[in-house]
């Protein structure tokens, strides 16, 4: 488990997220796994089909960050650039892995068309991941981590490698408050200068019964983040708290 906290950045692939014809998941879970393993997500891309823009993308994302995670365009047919742009990125050639060649061979037996053989290519240098759960390993160039867009599969490959990434858990605290925005702002200003290690953010609800305001705390030192929960709440004043997590 890292002491430190790693970063991350997800490229979502693929014209039919852009267009609206398919919307995507795959985001979103990674969001949550990797907020569960104490990872700091800086930035979520989501790009077209284009060799180019992946590339440009993952080079960009690759230097500013520890990991990334792609999704999409990863299979057998015209669209399916992932690898290829991946492996521009890192000024890589494409090659044929022998061991995926092979499992290919097997598994389509006299189905076997190129399109499908165009699945054991991979960047040269890529290391592959096996699970026992899974045939087809999740692919690694450099600090890239190739995803597949089919939900199912994308679960299933980032199972494989997910223990990478854990680190010390981030620590949340919840004020729900009855009270407009602005006469809270300023106590959450002074308390954010105070413990800067603390995130504190301010979502309103227009429309709720219970609660106007939802202040969230969070960091990865627990005593920093109930320090400032308790500062908030004598700030905000008992009558305006509707309840604290």
């Amino acid at each position: 488990m890292s002491a430190r906290t790693p970063t991350a950045a997800i490229v979502i692939i693929g014209n039919e997220i852009l267009s609206g014809k398919t919307q995507d998941t795959n985001g979103p879970y990674l969001i949550g796994e990797l907020k569960a393993l104490g990872v700091d997500l800086r930035e979520i891309a989501v790009v077209p089909d284009i060799h180019e823009t992946i590339a440009e993308t993952v080079t960009r994302l690759a230097a500013k960050v520890d990991f990334v995670f792609t999704s999409g365009g990863v299979g057998p047919t015209h669209d399916d650039i992932t690898i290829e742009a991946v492996a521009r990125a890192f000024g890589r050639r494409i090659v044929r892995e022998p061991s995926l060649e092979k499992a290919l061979r097997w598994f389509y037996q006299d189905h076997l068309t190129d399109a499908h053989l165009r699945m054991a290519d991979v960047p040269e240098g890529a290391e592959l991941v096996y699970d026992d759960g899974i045939k087809i390993p999740t692919l690694r160039l450099e600090n890239v981590y190739v995803l597949p867009g089919i939900p199912e599969l994308c679960r299933m490959k980032f199972a494989t490698v997910r223990e990478r990434f854990r680190a010390l858990p981030f620590h949340l605290r919840q004020i729900f408050v009855d009270a407009d925005e602005g006469l809270i702002a300023d106590a959450m200003t002074r308390a954010q200068a105070a413990h800067p290690s603390v995130a504190i953010g301010s979502y309103p609800r227009l429309s709720n019964a219970e609660y106007r305001v939802k202040v969230t705390l969070e960091s990865k030192d627990k005593g920093e983040v109930d320090v400032v929960c308790d500062e908030l709440v004598r700030a905000f004043g008992a009558e305006k708290i509707v309840r604290v997590e």
